[in-house]
């Protein structure tokens, strides 16, 4: 798992010149040359050596080794708490369960670290979940594909087309300083399912592969034509953490020259060493449509060492929106190896989450619009790493493990699930975004920009529309959503969907996958000067202008549509019908025109974007009276409405504050006005 390298703070060493050495070594991140060099030396203070030591394996991915040197670390500037902490963890991936909690007890009676305090608390429910764990039933059966590995590690498998490829460091190549093993490359090999041809073995190219470089970590497109992968550890750098993603396209029979993603960490000071040593972005996975890619990293703003963050790739394969997915998934230890697999579930790794020791494997279910996250329980996981899981069927796949019987360091495992009621159901949302004409049709508006938006209004998907107006996104079954459509010289315009009722139940199903397609449509309106939108339930009580519940409802979806259109200024129109005198009627209008204006404001829109006017019953859509003179109500009803009419459409003003604003004499000024006229 060579692309993941954490950097510590270092305490610097005084003493002989091996002891220097050594701890030059471990700042640099050699932590091999490190750990070799504090064994050969014999240093005044054994057990700050024995904590660098410590420290050295665990962040080289080797917490098992790092256990009998953490048990002595210690001395001057170290601390003892994080020291207590991280040898629990080696306890745990070495099956110490009750000496790993005894130090975890220990360590939360003792710390006045809040944040460590958290994680260790943490660490312990996970131990006391580990019963649960071991008695969860398993379908899943693994097994070693031993063809395929060796003495070295092989990681991060990946199918595409038949071809299994995976990260290996098998190369007899440079070696990596941090770890006294050889860098990694990508690999393929031809493979029918889990049948490996191994004899079909071969690096990638140099270009995608690099003598002085660790490489590893692909993901794919659906394609195949546009691969991400991991790349870092220059000659400069001399094994830093300077772990970034790349891109390649595949033309004309061969892999493009990789160029840097735009979503890797970027930093205002180049020459800020400590920065960049402590952040990369590594282990991509694309989402099954391939518009999606997911990725882990510990860049600043997280809530651990490494999270999980998704970014949208658009038509022109640009990434933009990057979002870390949040505290549900993400925790204070690691989270990384993400993997959407085709029903739409993602799994990821992680050491923060309870599980049995070192990175355990899970996987993130969506019931209702809540997310759960469940541990895939052994044998999928055991008290080594597993991680880097890839699926090339629903009920069968790859992924990694470093556990003991294996042929090497991290080798690559097949897994079956032989779960009977194992059904996939996956369920879309077609649609076609439209914009009304003049003669009461509509014709179909390319170039729309939807978004998809969770019940927490969230986006979870974008899409821009073609020539055909389409869009497209997975949705989940018992779920709300709002659907946001977007472009140039139109109202953006929200609109709810949800799937609630409109699931089917698996065990009705005969195939093992089935695909549900709904259907929607959204209708965008043209920006124009004086059109006018009638708004729908605005209605007063009889000789009132309060605002009720039911308008306050339908008045905040101006207010979003405002919110939304913050370059248009508008006219809030009030009618009535022709019971009352003209005079009475007028003032009426107004005075409810002016009630939807003043709850606008006192909802942030700015006062200066907004006009009342009351038109009485002077402009009817409707006859308030049948042809023989008497009563139409329906007809009266139609007429008692509210509209809002677009007066400008300029430059997006700025908000008064609410000192700035007086109220009544902005009301006073729009009387006269309207007097004057």
């Amino acid at each position: 798992m060579r692309l993941v390298v954490f950097f510590a703070a270092a305490i610097l060493l005084a003493g002989c010149s091996v002891e220097k050495k050594a701890t030059k070594a471990f700042v640099r991140g050699e932590y091999q040359n490190a750990i070799d060099l504090f064994k050969k030396s014999k240093p005044k203070d054994q057990a700050k050596a024995n904590y660098f030591v410590a420290e050295s394996y665990r962040l080289s991915n080797r917490t098992k080794e790092a256990e009998q040197y953490y048990a002595k670390a210690g001395g001057a500037g170290v601390d003892k708490d994080s020291v207590k902490f991280f040898y629990a963890q080696a306890l745990k991936a070495n099956t110490k369960y009750d000496e790993a909690r005894s130090q975890l007890e220990s360590l939360i009676k003792q710390t006045s670290n809040q944040k460590l305090k958290s994680r260790a608390e943490a660490e312990l429910n996970g131990l006391e979940y580990l019963n649960n764990l071991r008695n969860k039933s398993s379908f899943y059966r693994v097994r070693n594909l031993e063809l395929l590995n060796t003495s070295a590690s092989e990681y991060a498998p990946v199918y595409l087309n038949n071809e299994l490829y995976f990260t290996s460091s098998r190369g007899s190549g440079k070696i990596y300083a941090a770890e006294g093993k050889p860098f990694t490359s990508i690999y393929k090999a031809a493979t029918r399912g889990a049948n490996v041809d191994v004899t079909t073995i071969q690096p990638l190219p140099q270009g995608i592969n690099d003598d002085f470089r660790n490489v590893g970590c692909p993901a794919f497109t659906p394609d195949g034509r546009t691969m991400v992968f991991a790349m870092g550890n220059t000659r400069k750098k001399k094994g830093g953490a300077d772990v970034d993603l790349y891109l390649s396209r595949f033309r004309n029979g061969a892999w493009g020259e990789p160029q840097r993603l735009n979503i890797n960490t970027q930093f205002k000071d180049e020459y800020d060493a400590v920065a960049r040593n402590n952040s990369w972005d590594s282990s991509p996975a694309f989402s099954p449509d391939g518009r999606t890619i997911y990725f882990a990293s510990n860049r600043p703003g997280g809530y651990g060492g490494t999270d999980i963050y998704s970014a949208q790739m658009d038509a022109r394969g640009r990434f933009s929106r990057v979002r870390n997915l949040g505290p549900e998934i993400n925790t204070a230890g690691n989270e990384l190896f993400p993997y959407v697999a085709e029903d739409g579930k993602l799994y990821f790794a992680s050491d923060g989450h309870p599980g049995f020791g070192g990175l355990d494997l899970f996987v993130v279910k969506r019931a209702s619009g809540k997310t759960i996250i469940e541990n895939l329980g052994e044998p999928m996981n055991s008290p080594a790493d597993d991680f880097g899981i890839f699926m090339f069927r629903p009920d069968r796949g790859f992924f990694t493990s470093n556990r003991e019987g294996g042929k090497g360091d991290d080798d690559i495992y097949t897994f079956v699930n032989e779960d009977p009621d194992l059904k996939v159901v996956n369920y879309y949302l077609a649609g076609v975004t439209y914009t009304p004409t003049s003669d009461s049709t509509r014709v179909i508006l390319p170039n729309v920009r939807v978004s998809m938006l969770d019940g927490e209004g969230s986006i979870m998907q974008d899409y821009v529309t073609g020539d055909d107006g389409k869009f497209l996104f997975r949705v989940y079954e018992n779920e709300d959503y709002t659907l946001v459509g977007e472009t140039d010289g139109y109202l953006v315009r929200r609109q709810e969907y949800t799937t609630r009722g409109k699931s089917v139940d698996p065990s009705t199903l005969k195939d093992m996958i089935t695909n549900i397609t709904l259907d929607t449509v959204l209708v965008l309106d043209k920006i124009e000067i004086n059109k006018t939108f009638r708004l729908e339930n605005i209605y007063f009580e009889y000789d009132s202008f309060s605002i009720n519940a039911t308008a306050a409802k339908e008045l905040d979806r101006l207010t979003q549509i405002l919110i939304d259109n913050p370059e248009i200024k508008i006219e809030m129109g009030s009618h009535t019908d022709s019971i009352g005198s003209l005079v009475y009627n007028y003032e009426l209008s107004k005075k409810r025109a002016e009630s939807t204006v003043r709850y606008l404001i006192r909802r942030g829109i700015a006062p200066d974007r907004l006009t009342a006017k009351g038109y009485g019953e002077e402009v009817p859509i409707a006859r308030n009276t049948n042809p023989d003179g008497t009563d139409n109500p329906i007809g009266r009803a139609r007429n008692r409405r509210t509209e809002f009419k677009i007066l400008e459409v300029g430059v997006i003003p700025k908000p008064l504050s609410d000192e700035e604003f007086d109220e009544d004499k902005y009301f006073r000024k729009g009387t006269e006005l309207k007097r004057g006229n």
